[in-house]
């Protein structure tokens, strides 16, 4: 799906997890009265389009085309989709054209704004009521893949102080980002069936639990910063451990090897480390009731 994520990175990573591969919750606004969409239009999508487009533009104009339901509780409510239980099959195959509009504000709207505007809009529209639960669930267990402790090539330990280069940027502009293909400090870069960065264990975690569509925990017992690069066919992450599988393109997203492992195997050849199944306590997301809307 094109720009599904567009949100996501505009309203600062409503998508879900956070770096330890606990689930954020939304939370109000710090002071006065939780705002609303002034106004807001809902129309059936029937394109057949694959791209998907969601955005806050400024001046508070929100707009998402071709969306299903699905993808806007997950923003609203900061879940990985595996989070959402007991959802009926319409919310992921009917498509929707969102165009809401903000009130007047003398700030821009900050995610913790946004998120109750687009709960309280998707309980009018779509009469959705939710509640939370903690269920015992699959998780990933990230451990070191040998006995010895030895890593694999792609994590090395790094000397870059984060947090005196944090205390030096304070104040200034944001770095901009590496040229392509250089180190990655103190950051992230991540692309169809490739991860590189500059980061400790844990920060990886939500990562590798959004690829996976499960969460991953730490069992390394790893401390402090790393540099990380790894490639792996992003197809074959849904297969599960065991023998690569040839991808054979189908599915293969732009930019990604055909020909490359599995993520799991990616995992334990590059990092030196491995994805053990396991089981956890992870907070779901419960539909007790939701509605096709009245388009407009």
């Amino acid at each position: 799906m094109k720009c599904a994520g567009v949100w996501v990175g505009v309203v600062a990573s409503l998508g879900v997890l956070s770096t330890d591969g606990s689930t954020l919750r939304a939370q109000a606004p710090s002071a006065g009265a939780p705002l609303v969409f002034e106004v807001a239009s809902i129309k059936a999508n029937k394109s057949g389009a694959p791209q998907v487009m969601i955005n806050m533009q400024p001046g508070g104009r929100f707009t998402a085309t071709n969306v299903p339901l699905r993808l806007l509780i997950r923003n609203a409510y900061r879940l990985q989709d595996f989070q959402i239980v007991n959802a009926p099959g319409w919310i992921t195959s009917e498509r929707y054209d969102v165009v809401a509009k903000a009130p007047e504000s003398d700030h821009p709207l900050t995610p913790n704004e946004v998120q109750p505007m687009m709960q309280a809009l998707l309980a009018e529209r779509f009469k959705l009521a939710v509640h939370t639960e903690t269920r015992e669930m699959p998780v990933y267990a990230l451990v070191l893949a040998r006995s010895d402790g030895k890593l694999g090539p792609k994590l090395r330990p790094s000397d870059v102080d984060c947090q005196a280069l944090i205390a030096r940027g304070r104040g200034g502009p944001p770095p901009g980002p590496p040229p392509s293909g250089g180190p990655m400090p103190c950051g992230m870069r991540i692309g169809a069936g490739s991860l590189q960065a500059n980061a400790t264990i844990a920060q990886i975690l939500g990562p590798l639990s959004q690829m996976l569509n499960r969460v991953v925990v730490d069992r390394t017992g790893l401390t402090g910063n790393y540099d990380f690069e790894m490639t792996w066919t992003p197809e074959q992450m849904a297969q599960g451990p065991g023998p690569d599988r040839p991808a054979g393109g189908a599915n293969v997203p732009p930019g990604a090897d055909p020909n490359g492992p599995s993520i799991f195997t990616a995992v334990q050849e590059q990092l030196g480390l491995k994805l053990e199944p396991s089981r956890g306590p992870i907070e779901v997301t419960v539909i007790d009731h939701v509605e096709m809307p009245e388009v407009d």
